[in-house]
C-alpha cells in the first residue's frame, strides 16, 4: 500500500486546476461584461437623443395643431363677419335716398295745400319700404331728439351754440339721422349741440 499523502496528490492536483479555471472563467466574464457595458451606454446616449428628437417633434405637432385651430377660429369669424356686414357698401349707397325721400316728405307737409296727397302718400310708402329693407339687413336709424345728451359713439356735432334754457352737451338740432348695421355705425346722426356754460 503506498503512502496515503502521495495518493491524494493528484487530486489536490485537480481541485487546484478546476479553481484556476473557474478564476480564469470569472475574469473572463467581467472582462466580457465590462465590453458589453460599453455598447449598453452607448445605446442609452441614444436612446436619449431619440427621446428629446420625439419630445421636440411632439411640441412642434402641438404648436402647428393650436396654429390650425386659431386659423380655423379667425376664418370661421370672418366668414361670420363678412356675411353680418358684407353689405356695408350697399347700406352707405342707399342712405342718400332716405335722405332724400325724408326731405321730400317734409316740404310736401310744409306745403300742403299745394302737394299732391296721393304723391305725399306714395312717397311715404316708399319711405317704409326702405325702412323694412334697411330692417331685414340689420341697418337701424339713429334718430335723436332734440333735448337728448350728444353721444360721441353715435352723433357727429356740426355745430355748437350757446342756447338759452339748455345745458352744455344738449342736442339742439338734428340735421340728419344716423344709421347702425348691426352693431357697427354706418353713419352718426348730424346735429348741433349746445355750448351753454353752467352759472
Amino acid at each position: 500500500m503506498g503512502d496515503p499523502k502521495r495518493d491524494d496528490e493528484p487530486f489536490l492536483d485537480d481541485i487546484e486546476s478546476l479553481e484556476a479555471e473557474a478564476e480564469a472563467a470569472e475574469a473572463a466574464e467581467d472582462t466580457a461584461g465590462a465590453g458589453r457595458a460599453a455598447p449598453a451606454e452607448g445605446v442609452e446616449s441614444e436612446l436619449d437623443a431619440l427621446r428629446a428628437e420625439r419630445d421636440e417633434l411632439k411640441d412642434r405637432f402641438m404648436r402647428a395643431l393650436a396654429d390650425a385651430e386659431n386659423t380655423r377660429k379667425r376664418a370661421e369669424k370672418d366668414r361670420r363677419e363678412a356675411e353680418r356686414y358684407g353689405s356695408t357698401r350697399l347700406a352707405r349707397d342707399l342712405l342718400p335716398v332716405y335722405d332724400n325721400l325724408q326731405r321730400a316728405i317734409s316740404a310736401a307737409r310744409e306745403e300742403s295745400e299745394t302737394a299732391s296727397t296721393a304723391l305725399v302718400e306714395g312717397v311715404e310708402l316708399t319711405l317704409k319700404e326702405l325702412l323694412n329693407v334697411f330692417h331685414r339687413h340689420g341697418v337701424e336709424v339713429v334718430s335723436p331728439q332734440v333735448g337728448d345728451k350728444f353721444d360721441p359713439s353715435l352723433h357727429e356735432a356740426m355745430f355748437e351754440a350757446p342756447v338759452p334754457g339748455t345745458t352744455a352737451g344738449e342736442i339742439i338740432q338734428v340735421s340728419a339721422d344716423g344709421f347702425l348695421l348691426h352693431e357697427r355705425l354706418l353713419r352718426p346722426a348730424q346735429v348741433g349741440v349746445s355750448s351753454m356754460k353752467d352759472g
